[in-house]
């Protein structure tokens, strides 16, 4: 039996007794059989989530890059690491070896180490997908800086905000980005940014697009006349177990973004122990995950889990829809993808468009499927595994959170027998629990509470940068000695889960807890209907009513709405029940979504609300321009 590698059915359960059982001696012998050490711990695993206090590999020594590259220039030195697909189809694949990547992630260390950089600075990073952005995570990695990526999207305001909030010393980026069609200027929205971050003394440029910009004497600086000349030797700084490997921001209930503090080893044991797993990597497979690096996504199931595996990981700079929807499976074919793992917002925009551009492409290699970002829906599962999967490859459906560092609740293709809109089992090591609205535990199956997690894990985020009390207060004062998830889960007869959406999107209607998520599937199975978001609303009498925003396939003027309106209600009242029936219902043009895909509800409800006097920041939305719309067509 491989506590490493799990290939059925049996072995799951043999190995997840083991982990929950005794989690400290699972974890060690996975840190010991599978990683690379300066020096071994003195304990595995010190923990109290009162305060909340989280160590694993107490005293241990390493460095991460060690891991992800050195360890493979024996065997894989001529494998390749990185495969970078261009945004522009014409433009010619990089194919980039376990050797190259270390030569390069040392010129970039020794780059930042001449520029001032030292172990525990922190590096702002606004890249877009390309390889520099691999090697400055890496290279920042290398020296123990900790890196800070933000998203080569975000509007000047959002990446300052998050440069002044952890001090960065350093920005890196680029002179633009190519965007589909688009060419974006990076370095206009960099300098506003940098106007009001007095901390920045370096910004390091990177030439992709060749576009002209101004650089700013004494802080502004290209790279690469630097990388030319740098030493291809940079020996790794080692580091603390527990010493952060980097910051990363996620949104806050409150406005203010959450600097989630990640540290180096148990997120390299973790990240690396998942990513073997969830997608069943084998030597020569091809593995792509279509997110960005500027999310967690990126930073673990791009980056640091595949090269802990000496996987080859694809990164792609463009768009699914350039030059046209068959983009995807365009590059499934050009590199025999095998692993794709992708986003439910993604599928739902590709499965509006034609059969024929997924059709024409042999996507004969894949083996695994994968979704993350929000739970899918049966529609898109169905889409995905019939035209995508051909129904031979398993869609692992999984539910993680920038806090926990990798997936936390997942099948294991091959192994978990897979349903629509349920994540399943949980991975090995992790111990969730539901709790009812009093706190106490819901010990059954077939119940549905509130998604905690009893016992610590080790890619957990060990605090909020600069705010331990905003992080206990979080995660760790809804539940006593619990991580709070935020999320409701439902369980099933067999102890499958279903994330069923935040608890706050919950919505009491007449007393019933009513989760969007069931109902926002029961609207997306309208053949008309492309995707939908459902909020509450103050009601005299039901104390909140249902208001939905539905984008439908077909954009334009329904000629008769108020029929598509009652079929759309009489669906819910099929699969959910009359209680769950809206009130109010809302074509749009497409609904607020954060660059991750995340809609946001948050928006949508002020406006069923009628309070739109203060929306927040709107520009850091993928499509801004689709606020003002609703606004403006709200009943």
């Amino acid at each position: 039996m491989s506590n490493y590698h799990i290939k059925h059915l049996e072995e799951y359960w043999q190995v997840y007794r083991k982990s929950v059982r005794k989690p400290e001696n699972f974890w060690e012998e996975i840190a010991e059989e599978h990683f690379l050490w300066r020096i071994k711990w003195e304990k595995v695993l010190e923990w109290d989530f009162s305060k909340p206090e989280v160590t694993w590999y107490k005293g241990a020594k390493l460095n991460i890059t060690e891991n992800c590259i050195d360890r493979h220039l024996t065997t894989r030195a001529n494998k390749t690491a990185i495969l970078f697909e261009p945004n522009d189809p014409k433009e010619k694949a990089q194919h980039i070896s376990y050797k190259e990547l270390h030569k390069r992630v040392c010129k970039f260390a020794n780059v930042l180490k001449s520029k001032g950089i030292e172990k525990g600075d922190r590096v702002c990073i606004y890249l877009p997908m390309i390889p520099e952005l691999a090697v400055s995570v890496l290279a920042c990695a290398r020296i123990g800086a900790i890196h800070s990526v933000v998203f080569a999207g975000f509007s000047a305001s959002a990446l300052a905000i998050r440069i002044n909030d952890c001090d960065c010393k350093m920005v890196i980026c680029s002179d633009g980005s190519y965007r589909g069609a688009k060419t974006i200027d990076l370095k206009v929205i960099v300098d506003q940014a940098l106007e009001t971050c007095p901390g920045v003394e370096t910004n390091l440029m990177i030439n992709r697009t060749g576009g002209e910009v101004t650089m700013k004497e004494g802080r502004d600086t290209w790279i690469q006349p630097l990388l030319d000349t740098a030493s291809a030797d940079c020996e790794a700084t080692i580091v603390d177990a527990e010493d952060p490997l980097f910051i990363l921001y996620t949104s806050g209930s409150t406005g203010k973004p959450k600097g989630m503090v990640h540290t180096t080893a148990g997120y390299m044991v973790y990240t690396g122990y998942t990513f073997k797993n969830v997608f069943q990597y084998r030597e020569n497979d091809v593995y792509w995950c279509t997110a960005d690096i500027g999310w967690i996504t990126g930073h673990s199931y791009i980056v640091y889990g595949p090269l802990a595996n000496g996987a080859t990981t694809v990164m792609f700079e463009g768009v699914p829809s350039y030059p046209d929807c068959g983009r995807f499976w365009e590059i499934v074919e050009k590199h025999k993808v095998t692993q794709f793992y992708t986003a439910p917002t993604a599928i739902r925009a590709l499965a509006k468009e034609k059969l024929d551009y997924v059709d024409k492409h042999d996507l004969s290699s894949l083996k695994v499927l994968g979704t993350v970002g929000e739970p899918i829906n049966e529609e898109a599962w169905h889409w995905y595994n019939d035209h995508v999967g051909k129904r031979k490859s398993p869609i692992a459906d999984t539910w993680w959170q920038t806090e926990t560092g990798g997936i936390m609740i997942s099948p294991i293709p091959y192994s978990t027998p897979t349903i629509p809109t349920f994540a399943t089992l949980p991975l090995p090591g992790i111990q969730p629990a539901l709790m009812d609205g009093q706190g106490n535990e819901l010990k059954e199956n077939q119940v549905e509470g509130r998604l905690t997690i009893k016992f610590p894990w080790p890619s957990m985020a060990r605090t909020i940068y600069g705010n331990h009390d905003r992080y206990r207060e979080t995660y760790f004062s809804t539940f006593k000695n619990m991580y709070f998830t935020g999320d409701g889960a439902r369980r099933d007869a067999v102890g499958y889960y279903r994330i069923t959406g935040r608890v706050d999107d919950v919505i009491i209607v007449s007393g019933h807890n009513l989760g969007t998520a069931p109902i926002e599937d029961a609207i997306n199975e309208h053949p008309a209907v492309a995707e939908s978001a459902i909020v509450g609303f103050p009601h005299d009498i039901k104390g909140n009513a249902l208001y939905g925003y539905i984008t439908l396939k077909e954009t334009g003027e329904v000629r008769d709405q108020d029929n598509l309106r009652n079929e759309i209600n009489q669906l819910i009242t099929d699969k959910i029940g009359p209680i769950a029936k809206l009130n109010k219902i809302q074509f749009t043009n497409g609904l607020p979504k954060t660059r991750s895909g995340k809609i946001m509800r948050r928006i949508l409800r002020k406006i069923a609300e009628k309070d739109t006097s203060n929306l927040g920041d709107t520009s850091t939305l993928l499509n801004p321009e689709v606020v003002q719309d609703i606004m403006d067509n709200a009943i």
